[in-house]
């Protein structure tokens, strides 16, 4: 895999360290639903829908 793949795979692992920290998490805990659904869980599958599509574009690119 070339270095620049490696340090966009890092970056996004950081980031979502840090969106994924307990800090940033009760900004979004919150008692009213969102269609049904606590808006901590919509982040938090939302954080983790978008780091697997992003890992995927990355990886793609690099088997081109």
């Amino acid at each position: 895999m070339k270095k620049r793949h490696e340090q966009k795979l890092v970056i996004l692992s950081m980031l979502m360290v840090l969106a994924l920290n307990m800090p940033l998490l009760l900004l979004f805990d919150s008692a009213e639903p969102f269609l049904g659904f606590p808006i901590v869980y919509i982040y938090i599958f939302s954080a983790w829908l978008f780091s697997i599509g992003t890992t995927y574009l990355i990886i793609k690119r690099y088997y081109e």
